[in-house]
């Protein structure tokens, strides 16, 4: 199993800390979450979850697209994915990026490769599967329609895949491909579980042309997305107001978050509207000193870096300043020098 974001309990009792006195920052999750104004119908818990409940209208309406199937969160349908396809196949990772997709790739017994964009620009012809997230998780990286479309086509002419993650698409939907996955050789993965907040509700979208989808369909099996949280997603997608204040104030925090990380000295170099990316050679000695001080943050050790959540409200925002500023001063310009020592976080 690989690690994610979250982990507060764990950290909680390496630092010695109390749950509830931690600042979570570690997931990218929208601290400002959806919440229904509408009690949840008993009939949800009664009955087994039905299709034509209206979350497939709910979500084809969201998304703008033809057809997409729901599934138990967006790591159902990475997990699954790959054994629609005989292995072995050789498969192209964009990398950094989140780590469950070469991880399941290579489980499912293929071959996998994490590349760079130059390295993928000039060998994509190599792979029958190349799987992009985006905007990308962790930098930030947004990659245009007409690139992505164009991969799509010449992938599909030699029978092949483009599986586009787009977990962190839902402030900057003009950026998304999700109106294009009819076509064929295009799967767009989306979620619910950033943007709206509802991650423990586990559901998820694939978009896809039919045939794709059916297959995936069989494979997952009956009830994938319980009715409970059936009812919650299509209230959710369907919240336009909603929707649309989220997409006007998150930019701005994250703006925020970006300038304060500037003035204290660990300048982001990318993002999205909610995280921010931070990579620094002292990354791991940063994660030790905030998790002292009861502020989780994620840590990339492999590419030394770390990944900055929304504080949420002016009072986190306050905090996290405060606990950095109060490390910056700390480390001694000597320090600062030096290679940081190996944490594990």
């Amino acid at each position: 199993m690989l690690e994610h974001g979250g982990g507060l309990r764990r950290a909680a009792e390496q630092f010695a800390i109390p749950p509830a006195e931690w600042l979570d920052l570690s997931t990218g999750i929208n601290p400002h979450a959806w919440s229904a104004e509408k009690s949840l119908p008993k009939e949800c818990w009664m009955r087994l979850p039905e299709e034509e409940d209206g979350l497939e209208e709910a979500a084809r309406l969201y998304y703008q697209c033809e057809e997409l199937l729901p599934l138990a969160g967006t790591q159902q349908a990475i997990s699954l994915l790959p054994r629609l396809l005989p292995a072995p196949r050789t498969v192209a990772v964009l990398s950094p990026t989140y780590g469950e997709h070469a991880h399941c790739w290579a489980m499912a017994g293929h071959y996998v490769q994490q590349v760079s964009l130059p390295e993928l620009l000039a060998t994509i012809e190599r792979f029958a599967v190349v799987i992009v997230v985006n905007p990308n998780n962790p930098t930030g990286t947004v990659l245009p329609i007409a690139q992505l479309l164009e991969w799509r086509q010449r992938l599909h002419e030699q029978g092949g895949w483009l599986l586009v993650d787009e977990a962190f698409m839902d402030v900057t939907p003009a950026a998304s491909l999700a109106p294009y996955s009819s076509l064929p050789g295009l799967i767009v993965l989306r979620s619910v579980g950033k943007f709206f907040a509802l991650a423990g509700a586990r559901c998820g979208f694939v978009l896809a042309e039919g045939s794709l989808l059916a297959a995936l369909r069989l494979l997952a099996g009956p009830w994938c997305v319980s009715g409970p949280s059936r009812w919650m997603v299509s209230q959710a997608l369907r919240d336009q107001h909603w929707i649309t204040q989220q997409r006007q104030l998150l930019p701005q925090a994250s703006h925020k978050l970006a300038t304060l990380l500037q003035h204290c000295q660990l300048p982001a170099s990318g993002g999205t509207a909610l995280f921010q990316w931070v990579p620094t050679p002292m990354a791991a000695l940063y994660w030790h000193m905030l998790a002292q001080q009861g502020v989780l943050v994620r840590h990339f050790s492999q590419w030394s870096a770390l990944r900055f959540a929304l504080p949420g409200t002016e009072q986190n925002h306050m905090r996290l300043e405060k606990t950095l500023q109060q490390i910056h001063e700390h480390l001694s310009p000597f320090s600062a020098c030096q290679e940081s020592p190996h944490v594990t976080p």
